[in-house]
């Protein structure tokens, strides 16, 4: 790939990422995995990050139905520890480690405006509308997120397939990776 450009998503959906794997040096296929295992844990943590500010909007939107007595202050550590957002009802909740990537600065992408950092203090002045509007806007980017991770999914997928490929027809050793360590 002579044109790198400079967002990892970018390189990974580039045309040239998953072409002639098996002519690639095995460094090179380790290193694009770990490219895409790197981004997989920093849109994992994305994705959190706006169910976390889904279940305060939902939390707020039933408030405001009178469905819920405490204020979002009070019940703030109820909501974060439930994790009520469900993107599919029924799908039983579970309890998941979160790892903190290394982020990029802040910058003008839709997740950068997503995880604001006055999103809990703005919260409660918010009109309905805006409620609604918010809870649009986060949907729309935890979706965009959600492919995204289907892109770098498919992506691990091959170069994985590719190096346990050389790994069986004897390619490569991987005695040699407890070596490096």
């Amino acid at each position: 790939m002579t044109d790198i450009k400079r967002r990892r998503i970018d390189q990974i959906q580039d045309a040239g990422f998953l072409v002639a794997l098996a002519s690639l040096p095995l460094d090179e296929l380790r290193s694009r995995r770990a490219m895409c295992d790197d981004l997989d844990v920093e849109l994992s943590f994305y994705r959190r990050m706006l169910h976390g500010r889904m279940d305060l909007l939902a939390f707020e939107m039933r408030r405001r139905a009178g469905e819920e007595q405490q204020t979002l202050l009070e019940a703030l550590p109820r909501i974060l520890s439930e994790g009520a957002y469900t993107p599919h009802p029924g799908l039983p909740s579970r309890s998941v480690s979160v790892e903190v990537p290394d982020i990029p600065s802040p910058g003008r992408r839709l997740i950068d405006r997503a995880l604001q950092s006055d999103f809990l203090s703005r919260l409660p002045g918010l009109s309905d509308d805006d409620l609604r509007d918010t809870h649009t806007f986060l949907t729309e980017v935890e979706v965009e997120i959600s492919m995204q991770r289907k892109i770098v999914y498919a992506a691990l997928d091959r170069l994985q397939e590719e190096l346990t490929r050389r790994y069986r027809e004897g390619l490569a050793d991987p005695g040699e990776l407890l070596a490096r360590e």
